[in-house]
This record gives C-alpha cells, sequence and structure tokens, in this order.
C-alpha cells in the first residue's frame, strides 16, 4: 500500500509542478498570514508649544507621526518616536533624540505632578524654556500616565535596551521575537489660526469729589505658560494675581458703597490678556486709551499702576520697577506704605524694591509694569520672585498646590491695607503702622481667594486655548460685574500683513499605539517559509527516494541465524 502511494504522490508531482502551489501555498498562506494589527493602547497627547513672536519662531513645527517607538537608550533614534519618563528626562537626551532626527519625542508625565521629587520638578521647570528657545521639526508630545502606557514603555525599553548586548546573534534573535509599538497620531498637519482675538477686561470705581481725580490702576493677566498649553494651569502665575484683584475689586466696592468711604480716587481694574506673549492685551489697551481717545482715565492723572504677579506663595515681596519713585509722588506713597504694613503687621515677610531698567533689545518685556513704563506711565509690578528670569513663571509643573492659601491671603492683606492708606492719606493723618482696616465683616475672605483659584487651575489658560467665547473669559467678565462699572472687554488681534503673534492649531490630539512585530521579523518568517517549500519541494520530488530511505531506517533488522 505504502509503495503505491509513493508513486501516486511521485508522479503526481514530479509532472505537475505547479499542482505543488495548489496544494501547498493556500495552506501556507493561511498559516502565516498576518492578523490584523491590534491598537494596543489609544491615550491623549498634548503637542509642545507652536507659535510664532515678532516674528520668530518657537517650538516644534510638525504634528504628525507614524513611527515605530523607541527608548532613548537605544542606540539608532532616527525615524524613531522617542518615548521618555519625566524621572528620567534630561536635557541631554532630549538633544540626543534631536540630534538623530528622531521621528517624534513622547515624555510620559506622571497623573499627578505635585507628588515628583522637588529636585526632579525644579529640573524640568529650568529646561522648559531651553525647550522653547528654538524651532525644532521633531514633534513633541507629552502623555499622562497610566498603566497602559507605562506598559508600552516597559516592554519598549527592553526592545531598545536589549541593542547593546555584546553578542550579535542575541540582538538579532531578541529583536525578531519583541513586540514593538507603531506610534500614530489621529490629526492632520499643524496650520496658523487666524483671526484669533485675545481678550481682555476692564471695570472701575468711580471716585468722589472733583473731575480731575487721580486714578489708580490694578492689573493682572490671567492667561498661563508652559511647554505644553493643554497642561498649563499657571496656578501662581498667575492665578494668584487674578484672585487677588478680584478680592481688592469686592473689598474697595464695598468701601465705594458707602457715603464716608468713598474715597477721592479713581479706581481701574484690568484683567489683561496675552500676558505670557509680550503683554499684548496690555499694549493694545494702553493703544486704545493714549492714542485712539479722547477721554480716558489713562490720559488724566494716573496716580501709579500697580501689577499683580505670581503672590501665591513665599515669604518675600518685591516691588519690581523701571524707575525708583521720587519722594512726594503717588508711587513713593504707596512703597512706603507697603513698607509700613509689613513692618507692623507682618513683621515674617521681608519686603524690598527690585529695581530694573527696561531693556528694549529684549524679544519679550520683562514685567508687565514696563508695558506702562515704555507709555511713562508710573508703574510696578509686586511679586513674590525677586527675579523675572525664574522658571515657575513659565512651567507646566505650576499647578494647584504651589499655591499656598495662607501666603496668598497674607499678601492680598498687605496690597489692600497699603492701597487704603494711600487712598485716605492714613499716614499724613497720624494712623500707626499696625492700624488694621479689613477686619471682621470686611476681612479679606481666604475661601472666596480658594474657590477663584480652585476654579482658574480646574482648566489650562493658554491663550491659544481661551477665545472670546471661553468661559475663562465670561466667568471673568461676571466677576468682575459683581463689584465694578462699566466693565467692558477689549479685543486685540494680530495684524495680518505684519504680525506680532501667530498661533497655531493640534495641540491636542488622539495617539495610537499598535502592538507590531518589527521589520526583521517580517525578513525572517520569509526566510522560513522560503526554506520549507524548498525542502518540501525537494522532498516531494524526491519521494520515492526519501521513502525508500525512511522505510529502510524504521524497517526492523532481521536475526540471522
Amino acid at each position: 500500500m505504502f509503495e503505491e502511494a509513493s508513486e501516486v504522490f511521485d508522479n503526481m508531482f514530479k509532472s505537475s509542478f505547479p499542482l505543488t502551489f495548489i496544494v501547498f501555498i493556500p495552506a501556507v498562506l493561511i498559516l502565516v498570514s498576518p492578523l490584523p494589527a491590534e491598537a494596543a493602547h489609544e491615550f491623549t497627547v498634548y503637542r509642545m508649544q507652536q507659535y510664532d513672536l515678532q516674528g520668530q519662531p518657537y517650538g516644534t513645527r510638525n504634528a504628525i507621526l507614524n513611527t515605530e517607538a523607541r527608548t532613548v537608550e537605544a542606540e539608532v533614534l532616527s525615524r524613531r518616536c522617542v518615548i521618555m519618563r519625566l524621572a528620567d528626562f534630561s536635557y541631554d537626551k532630549y538633544q540626543k533624540a534631536l540630534r538623530q532626527s528622531a521621528g517624534a519625542v513622547v515624555i510620559i508625565l506622571p497623573k499627578n505632578m505635585s507628588t515628583m521629587p522637588q529636585d526632579i520638578v525644579q529640573q524640568f521647570m529650568e529646561l522648559e524654556p531651553e525647550m522653547l528657545a528654538t524651532e525644532t521639526i521633531v514633534p513633541v508630545y507629552f502623555a499622562m500616565e497610566d498603566d497602559e502606557l507605562i506598559s508600552i514603555y516597559t516592554q519598549t525599553l527592553t526592545s531598545s535596551s536589549s541593542q547593546g548586548s555584546s553578542s550579535a546573534a542575541e540582538v538579532l534573535l531578541h529583536t525578531a521575537t519583541a513586540n514593538g509599538f507603531q506610534m500614530v497620531t489621529s490629526g492632520s498637519q499643524s496650520k496658523a489660526i487666524s483671526d484669533w482675538a485675545i481678550t481682555s477686561l476692564e471695570g472701575r470705581l468711580a471716585g468722589v469729589g472733583g473731575e480731575d481725580l487721580p486714578t489708580i490702576v490694578l492689573v493682572a493677566h490671567y492667561d498661563s505658560f508652559g511647554v505644553a498649553p493643554w497642561l498649563s494651569y499657571g496656578a501662581d502665575s498667575n492665578g494668584s494675581g487674578v484672585s487677588m484683584l478680584l478680592e481688592l475689586a469686592r473689598l474697595f466696592s464695598r468701601l465705594y458703597t458707602y457715603k464716608r468711604t468713598h474715597a477721592g480716587y479713581n479706581l481701574l481694574f484690568f484683567v489683561s490678556g496675552g500676558g505670557k506673549f509680550n503683554y499684548q492685551g496690555t499694549k493694545r489697551w494702553l493703544e486704545d486709551n493714549l492714542d485712539h481717545t479722547d477721554s480716558s482715565l489713562l490720559q488724566d492723572n494716573v496716580a501709579f499702576v500697580l501689577c499683580l504677579d505670581t503672590l501665591g506663595n513665599g515669604d518675600s515681596l518685591h516691588l519690581h520697577v523701571s524707575k525708583p519713585p521720587k519722594e512726594g509722588t503717588p508711587q513713593h506713597a504707596l512703597l512706603k506704605e507697603l513698607e509700613t504694613v509689613v513692618a507692623g503687621q507682618y513683621p515674617e515677610v521681608k519686603f524690598s524694591m527690585v529695581h530694573k531698567k527696561i531693556n528694549l533689545a529684549d524679544d519679550t518685556l520683562a514685567w508687565e509694569h514696563e508695558r506702562f513704563g515704555i507709555r511713562r506711565l508710573p508703574a510696578f509690578t509686586l511679586s513674590h520672585l525677586p527675579s523675572h528670569r525664574l522658571a515657575q513663571r513659565s512651567s507646566i509643573m505650576d499647578v494647584r498646590p504651589h499655591v499656598d492659601l495662607k501666603k496668598l491671603s497674607r499678601n492680598t492683606k498687605v496690597v489692600a491695607e497699603a492701597l487704603a492708606r494711600v487712598i485716605y492719606n492714613l499716614t499724613e493723618k497720624g494712623a500707626p503702622g499696625d492700624l488694621q482696616i479689613f477686619t471682621e465683616q470686611m476681612q479679606v475672605q481666604e475661601e472666596q481667594l480658594s474657590s477663584v483659584v480652585d476654579w482658574l487651575t480646574a482648566q489650562p489658560r493658554a491663550a491659544q486655548l481661551v477665545d472670546k467665547d471661553s468661559s475663562v473669559v465670561s466667568t471673568l467678565e461676571y466677576h468682575l460685574g459683581r463689584y465694578l462699572k462699566d466693565v467692558k472687554r477689549h479685543y486685540v488681534k494680530a495684524d495680518k500683513r505684519d504680525p506680532e503673534f501667530v498661533f497655531y492649531d493640534q495641540l491636542k490630539q488622539t495617539m495610537n499605539a499598535y502592538r507590531v512585530k518589527p521589520a526583521i521579523f517580517d525578513l525572517l518568517l520569509a526566510l522560513c517559509i522560503a526554506a520549507y517549500l524548498g525542502v518540501m519541494y525537494l522532498a516531494i520530488q524526491n519521494f520515492g527516494i526519501l521513502y525508500s530511505v525512511i522505510r529502510r531506517i524504521t524497517q526492523p533488522k532481521t536475526k540471522t541465524h
């Protein structure tokens, strides 16, 4: 029977070679056909800043990704998506990816950034400005970690680390058998946003006692900034300044309600937009009030402008000035009253004046008061930071826990008491330095400050995300309207011919990580299939010989006598 089967197979395959493929190839294709790519994980990524300021491009200029994942430990990063964890991030590793023309960089951030060690947080905060200092064509993304993403990172790290093995055979074997991940974004290429409007708000409390009353201007910018717009919550910078301004508006609106305490000063409150982009909102507001109208409080008798910036922490207060105030001026009076209140009521606070001239050669201004100083209006910025260069002002690490409500409430009380002493001329009337005006029912409400800070830090407030219809703008307008009169909006749009600022879209995208085998796996699989088919072909072509050999091997030996 076996001899007959041998002859049948032998004659069939020798006489009809194509029949070999008809019988075997379909079976092989069914067995080795690749399965559809499995979407291992889908997650949200936040792209690094992309904007133009004064004609200079900043940030990443690309938003498309479709490449295989690697960690920075891999020797070859060209056209690969480099995944890093924040705990392992360094500027040298980041530059290594850029130098090798990586396909993209994905930085995994912890869910709760306030739990990170302070040295890692500080290091990354200092690196953010360097990452944005120059443009790059490599798309850079940030993602919040979860279990699946950490698993992808761990598997990719194992695969990347194996490339440094001593044996080439080990590298080849591991590369062929390891799981890889293809990272793909769902968005399109980024493009400039046209006709974007930055919104600012103003409101006022009119003084009593004459027409040409002096005006005190209180200013705070509401937008936030960081390496990724969708992760920029700006708790201390400048959620603390906005919450303080709203609380001051509430306190002085109550004083101005009663005839006995209605002072002879106009109070003008301005919540500016585009503060992190060279104070574009303030610049346009000054142009509208000083160049394009004949009646404005800014054109008349401005006592001083006080800008509030980053006041939610620390035990120091610094009054930043472009020009030291002269004795006998309202500006000098505010300086002295701040010193008096701090010395008399809060001796634990260190107060100082910081003098820095305006440098028009810089691309951006240091503090917001410099916008007013350029227009020859007396102005200061009050902050707990001694320098404008400190990283806390422009970081995605500036989250809600960075604001200490006790210190924000104390700083608000210091400013309120000092302003009241200027407005009501209490020092010349002989009032002691430890006299407290805002007590009992008029005291600073810490709960009010807390609710405003919580609301502001519950959403990113990057200038590219807050349009004129944003809930941020409408809610700020509502709060100002509760305490002030003549609340109005001001808009600034970039000039179409020579724009001072340009924003881009595709800042938030969905990324898919597909589980795939590396290209070397396909090559080895093809070689194995070819070898298998070759062996099978030779076996079939020589089936008679093969059968004889097998039968001779398996045939039991006969005993000889």
